[in-house]
């Protein structure tokens, strides 16, 4: 997906890339490179201007469209995967800054002019330039550093030093004591200069109300946006190149190793994707901090990434790529200037760091409200909240609480709004939603393909709790590849006898039902001779063996079935069956309130644990803390996208995969630096997940594979995301 989400996002980068298609080739680039280089104007640009392109975020009363910094950020990410060339860019930099931060006189005189086809400059670092004078104007002087879109620049918005404070101010490229100085750009489709200052006079309305921080922050969102582009058409073409280019007599896209690379560079480029339509919301709302908070996070995710993605597709296309003649060297070039002109990582990261001990990302799923439904759930949840634990769930299970997704009895079958809705009430009410666990899993089934007489004997009592369940899928020699089980089950009078052996069944210790997967034809294709049964778990012939784990728990276990007896009524759906009943969710399946799924809030607060550090320690640990809580806030803006894109009507897209893989290999990387901050007294303590302290992090290190392996290992999803999701082919057997 792009940043952009809905419809008249999709129009609006589609109608730009068919622009771009018709107007921009980039062989036609290519021939120009010197004329961008000087700063000349593109021929497209007053077509580009027509569209309305540079002045969507700008007010209406200056001749903009009034559609705000996220609409302008789907556009800037449709510049970077089409290489547009030119001022587009350094234009509505310059533009956003002085909408945000300018005096009514600058916004008034240049703002309109920015609209309709003036080109701009923004300077982000003051080089030499110094400013004095009074309050009627100031006088700059000096030599700034590098501007992208100097040359070609109408208006600049420049930058100097006030003794130790940066101000910012606009000057036009004609007023006297102004000088531009082109330099070489290592980005060759668009001019870069120095711009020179001989006591140039500013007039107090040009000069803006803008922090440096504040700047940063803007120009961080824009530089961004246009990096995902880049990356997306790097990504998307080292996928493209891959299933084409064969190798050994085949397509290099059927290695895993060229798969895994390709489905690792997707999960890269939607997690930068999130991190932009974050900042750009934040940007969007009017509140600076939370600007702050969520552009110096994007920036700390993006920056440096989108150059290694561009690298890391490079290498898929192989010496190829390497050449002058193919075009990725050239999308290479403006993610290294971008990242040149936009700020470190290191510096972003502290910021992120800094900034999250103190500021919160607040964030609104916004559904449509429904007063009445909203009243009535206030007030189920309100009378559940007054009853102690064990009748607050069977109170909340009796009215369609417990999973309000299911219809009518067991829920109260909510849509996506609904559901969102349910969810605020249970957190402002400080209550959290039950949940079924792998009931989640189970009960969906079952009301999908199971009779009523299995719906009504065990969905109402899971539901209140008096059920719990275990599945009963992986097996010592079938993990991920369900369909080589081996697990037997033989017709018998009046049902079926189970045997086999199954394998990391967490809650198997203390379920009172397993949904199994067993094979009942040995004849047909492995997926088509599976069943699905309802194993009560205190049966004869049932043998749960806890597993003892690397962190000392025994969460999982062994469970082996020999000769276990499951009657006629627990076998789910028709023999044969198993397969389509195990993959099956419910339509209108449950929506969380788009919190990422193990990002750790239930083991480790990072904010928390660098709060707690000694002065110079938590100095110290502020930029790996705002590297950690940047890629925390990118996978939350990925879920909630995902249930955004459901409460718009859509079907989900790559999210729920991208998330499955980043999480995982994101809470390893929490796990592992909170163990770093813990430092030595992590090497002693109780191990109990109740007591805080260095063993405490020992053992949530020491619990991340079960994150890196259940439902299916990395590896496995990597294969998901490559073949299903990419169309790369599998790899020969």
């Amino acid at each position: 997906m792009s940043i952009g989400i809905g419809a008249d996002h999709d129009a609006l980068a589609d109608s730009f890339a068919r622009f771009a298609a018709r107007n921009v080739p980039l062989e036609q680039t290519r021939d120009h490179f010197d004329r961008l280089r000087r700063g000349d104007r593109p021929a497209f640009w007053e077509q580009l201007v027509g569209l309305g392109i540079p002045s969507l975020h700008l007010p209406e009363e200056y001749g903009g469209a009034g559609a705000g910094l996220l609409e302008l950020v789907v556009a800037l990410e449709q510049s970077g995967h089409g290489l547009i060339p030119g001022p587009l860019l350094p234009t509505v930099g310059a533009s956003a800054v002085i909408a945000s931060h300018g005096t009514d006189a600058a916004r008034t005189t240049v703002l309109p002019r920015l609209a309709t086809g003036t080109t701009g400059a923004l300077g982000l670092e003051p080089g030499t330039v110094t400013l004095s004078g009074d309050g009627d104007e100031v006088v700059a002087t000096g030599t700034t550093a590098p501007v992208l879109g100097a040359l070609g620049a109408d208006v600049l918005v420049l930058v100097g030093a006030c003794g130790d404070t940066p101000v910012w101010f606009v000057v036009s490229a004609g007023d006297p004591g102004v000088d531009v100085l082109g330099e070489e750009g290592v980005d060759l489709t668009r001019d870069i200069g120095r711009v020179r200052l001989s006591e140039t006079r500013i007039p107090a309305e040009n000069v803006l109300g803008a922090t440096a921080d504040e700047v940063a922050a803007l120009a961080a969102v824009l530089f961004c946006a246009e990096a995902v582009g880049v990356a997306r058409w790097a990504q998307e073409t080292g996928v493209a190149y891959a299933k084409i280019r064969e190798q050994f007599g085949r397509p290099i896209g059927s290695f895993q190793s060229i798969k895994h690379k390709c489905a690792r560079l997707l999960v890269r480029v939607e997690t930068m994707a999130g991190s932009v339509w974050d900042a750009a919301l934040a940007a969007d709302s009017g509140d600076r901090q939370q600007l702050a908070l969520a552009a110096a996070r994007t920036a700390t995710v993006v920056s440096r990434e989108a150059v290694d993605v561009v690298l890391d597709a490079l290498t898929v296309l192989g010496g190829i790529g390497n050449t002058w003649e193919h075009d990725i060297h050239l999308y290479w070039r403006r993610a290294v200037a971008l990242l040149a002109l936009g700020g470190s990582q290191d510096v972003w990261a502290r910021r992120a760091g800094e900034l999250a001990l103190s500021v919160e990302r607040e964030s609104a799923l916004g559904a449509p409200d429904r007063p009445d439904f909203r009243v009535g759930v206030a007030a189920m949840i309100g009378e559940a909240a007054a009853l102690d634990a064990e009748e607050a769930r069977a109170f909340l299970a009796d009215h369609g609480l417990v999973s309000p997704h299911y219809p009518v009895p067991y829920g109260l079958g909510a849509d996506t709004a609904g559901q969102l809705i349910i969810a605020e009430e249970f957190e402002r009410a400080g209550m959290t939603p039950p949940s079924t666990v792998i009931g989640e899993w189970a009960l969906p089934s079952i009301l999908q393909y199971g009779t009523e007489e299995q719906s009504e004997r065990l969905i109402a009592r899971t539901l209140r709790g008096e059920i719990i369940w275990c599945q009963l899928f992986s097996e010592p020699g079938a993990g991920s590849d369900l369909a080589s089980l081996t697990t037997y089950a033989t017709k018998v009078d009046g049902g079926w006898r189970i045997d086999g052996r199954k394998v990391w069944n967490s809650k198997a210790h203390e379920a009172h039902w397993g949904i199994c997967l067993a094979r009942t034809d040995r004849d047909v294709p492995k997926h088509r001779g599976i069943s699905y049964f309802l194993v009560d778990m205190s049966a004869p012939g049932v043998d749960v063996r806890p597993l003892r784990e690397a962190n000392g728990d025994s969460m999982f276990n062994e469970v082996v079935l020999d000769g276990v007896f499951v009657p006629d009524a627990d076998l789910v759906g028709a023999p044969g069956e198993g397969w389509k009943v195990a993959r099956t969710t419910l339509t209108n399946e449950r929506v969380s309130m788009g919190r990422t799924p193990v990002v750790g809030r239930d083991r480790f607060d990072p904010v928390e644990i660098v709060r707690a550090l000694d002065p110079v320690a938590r100095q110290d640990a502020i930029p790996a803390l705002g590297r950690l809580t940047s890629m925390t806030g990118a996978l939350d803006a990925l879920a909630h996208r995902n249930v955004l894109v459901r409460l718009c009507g859509g079907n989900p897209g790559v999210e729920a995969s991208v998330l499955k893989v980043a999480s995982a290999q994101h809470i390893t990387n929490v796990a592992a630096q909170v163990l770093e901050w813990f430092g030595s007294e992590a090497a002693v303590g109780s191990l109990a997940q109740n007591v805080v302290g260095g063993g405490r992090a020992a053992k949530a290190y020491l619990s991340t594979p079960s994150l890196l392996i259940g439902g299916g290992t990395l590896e496995i999803q990597l294969d998901v995301i490559s073949e299903q999701i990419l169309g790369l082919p599998r790899e020969s057997r």
